[in-house]
């Protein structure tokens, strides 16, 4: 069965160049013209994808964001401005996995719903046979990832897809500093268009869920100038 996008978006330009492109890269495609179409169809449509622009009638992308985050860890690539950093910064927070900036390339879109989509894949799916049976245990956090699952003591968290990769990231590399520039290619891809900013808000996302069941201790440290670090408390 073929992948599902679904575009939310209301400008007609813009959802012909995602519809026309999508579909020639042979995905199924649907489209929502205002927030609460897009909430409707999500429910309905089941998509594998939400490509999320930020403007929007009835309900904006950010309110979007945060009702679809609420009930699942549906992928969601956000389109913005380039004057809308801030909404940007905070759709990240809410749990948005991707941005592109508009006006955008066709090529850097569909590079980043690619990467999106491998990375919730692994989650469906199941990772490489090599790495079917990894458990990485730092202190009482515990990362299985064949079953795709985190462990902090015995509350199991609940982390996106992305979240999860850049903790698998961190746990393999425990006790070492890992740039952000490595962590972008390590974790959204060599393809990535991103800047390093993006890991700043997936770290603090991550480090909130985790400060929440481990509020004493703190498993990802900053190391300044340099990236992030993740060591047992």
């Amino acid at each position: 069965m073929a992948t599902r996008i679904l575009i939310v978006d209301d400008e007609p330009p813009i959802i012909d160049i995602l519809e026309y492109n999508l579909k020639k890269a042979n995905y199924e495609v649907s489209v929502a013209r205002d927030g609460q179409e897009a909430l409707e169809k999500t429910r309905r449509q089941r998509p594998d994808l939400v490509i999320l622009d930020l403007m929007l009638p009835k309900l904006d992308g950010l309110e979007v964001c945060r009702a679809l985050r609420r009930d699942s860890d549906l992928p969601i690539i956000m389109l913005t401005a380039k004057d809308e950093e801030v909404d940007r910064v905070v759709g990240l927070e809410l749990g948005a996995d991707d941005y592109v900036v508009k006006p955008f390339s066709v090529r850097e879109l569909l590079a980043r719903v690619k990467t999106v989509l491998r990375r919730s894949g692994s989650k469906l799916l199941g990772t490489q046979p090599e790495a079917a049976s990894e458990v990485l245990q730092v202190g009482d956090l515990r990362l299985d990832v064949a079953r795709h699952e985190v462990h902090l003591g015995q509350t199991e968290l609940e982390l996106t897809s992305l979240e999860f990769d850049l903790l698998h990231v961190l746990m393999a590399h425990a006790d070492r500093v890992l740039t952000r520039e490595q962590l972008l290619n390590q974790v959204w891809g060599y393809d990535y268009y991103g800047d390093t900013r993006t890991v700043d808000t997936a770290v603090k996302r991550l480090r909130a869920k985790l400060h929440r069941l481990a509020p004493d201790g703190e498993f990802i440290v900053t190391v300044r100038g340099v990236g992030y670090k993740l060591q047992e408390p």
